[in-house]
């Protein structure tokens, strides 16, 4: 089960990158197969901290390619967490509070230890060309 890391990080030390990566460290412990926004830092090229729209289209893709959404304490204080919630919401996964994930532990059979893609279900039609 791929588990989607949810929770506030504008405005605080060190954008809670340690609360993530904490969060990441006890669910992969249990057997989840994590999807962390902090992963995102390995895209920016810049050196410095890129756009909030640029961390949400990468956060937002990391959503859609996960079954649950595990929230991180201060969620709902969140805009990013919020929206988030949201698209987990219209994709019907599995979202829960950080300790309600900590309770389980996946069966070793069905961990694979790495992240899977799935394939898309449908191919939309490209609009226009670019001269």
């Amino acid at each position: 089960m791929i588990v989607y890391v949810a929770g506030p990080m504008s405005g605080l030390p060190d954008f809670n990158y340690p609360a993530f990566t904490s969060a990441e460290f006890q669910l992969r412990e249990r057997g989840f197969d994590v999807q962390n926004p902090v992963a995102s830092e390995a895209e920016n090229l810049s050196g410095a901290p890129e756009s909030w729209d640029w961390y949400m289209r990468r956060a937002l893709r990391m959503v859609t390619l996960s079954d649950g959404i595990c929230l991180l304490p201060g969620w709902q204080a969140s805009k990013g967490a919020n929206l988030e919630v949201t698209v987990a919401e219209a994709l019907s996964l599995d979202i829960r509070p950080f300790d309600e994930w900590l309770k389980e532990k996946v069966p070793a059979d069905t961990c694979t230890g790495v992240v899977r893609v799935r394939e898309p279900r449908l191919s939309l039609p490209r609009f226009g060309t670019v001269a």
